[in-house]
């Protein structure tokens, strides 16, 4: 299972940016599939995740009402929707995938596979 994550860059301050997630394996429709996000001297923590379904969806507080994480089953993809963004959200963005049929975790030791992660810069 091979995950790529892409779509990070440059954004000022109050802009957007949406990152994509594509997954090999026909086990993706099965996987919870997560975000988590890491800063310079800082741990790796969670932004949010979503269900095989799509259907139950959970964030991380501090980005709660403005990111959005969603999913296509056709295109084994998943996507975080970046709006209203601040300089506290500059970190490499990682996507993950959970094989163990849970609903989702919020615990980054829950996930089996990884991206290589995609830096996400929120400056003037």
């Amino acid at each position: 299972v091979q995950l790529q994550a892409f779509g990070g860059g440059l954004v000022q301050p109050g802009g957007s940016l949406r990152l994509s997630c594509t997954t090999s394996g026909a086990s993706y429709v099965t996987y919870a599939m997560g975000w988590f996000r890491q800063s310079p001297g800082k741990e790796r923590e969670f932004v949010a995740a979503i269900d095989m379904r799509g259907t139950e969806i959970e964030y991380a507080d501090s980005v709660k009402g403005r990111f959005v994480i969603s999913r296509d089953n056709v295109k084994n993809t998943v996507y975080l929707q970046m709006n209203s963004l601040k300089p506290t959200d500059t970190a490499v963005y990682y996507c993950a995938a959970d094989s163990a049929y849970r609903t989702y975790s919020l615990r980054r030791q829950d996930y089996d596979y990884w991206g290589q992660g995609t830096l996400v810069t929120v400056s003037s």
